[in-house]
């Protein structure tokens, strides 16, 4: 995870995070990403991670709101943080407590989820 101004453009973004994974994570191969992260991330993701950068785009055919395959996996992670009133109306001054509220928010998340019935 990577918290950046959102001025920074989203492929810049990705830089960070992508950057942050080089080294880590030696299992993984593909990632997915929708249409705003194509061109030259693609090849420089697989330079510095030997990674699969796949663009799930929206069937040029399709008209109004349809699901995307992977995507919704995304979304659905955002409504999550969405619930923590800390993440969706209080903003940190420092980036690193930003990036501590999200671990919480999502520690939080696992344990009620792996906790038993």
């Amino acid at each position: 995870m990577v918290v950046h101004a959102a001025s920074l453009q989203d492929r810049d973004g990705a830089k960070l995070v992508l950057a942050k994974l080089a080294g880590s994570f030696g299992r993984l191969k593909l990632i997915w990403a929708d249409g705003g992260y194509a061109g030259q991330l693609i090849e420089w993701a697989r330079t510095l991670g030997r990674w699969t950068l796949e663009i799930v785009k929206r069937c040029d055919d399709a008209s109004g709101f349809k699901v995307l395959p992977k995507r919704w996996i995304v979304e659905r992670t955002f409504a999550w943080l969405g619930k923590y009133r800390r993440l969706s109306k209080d903003y940190e001054t420092l980036i690193d407590s930003s990036e501590a509220m999200i671990r919480i928010a999502m520690i939080n998340l696992m344990i009620h989820r792996l906790r038993p019935g």
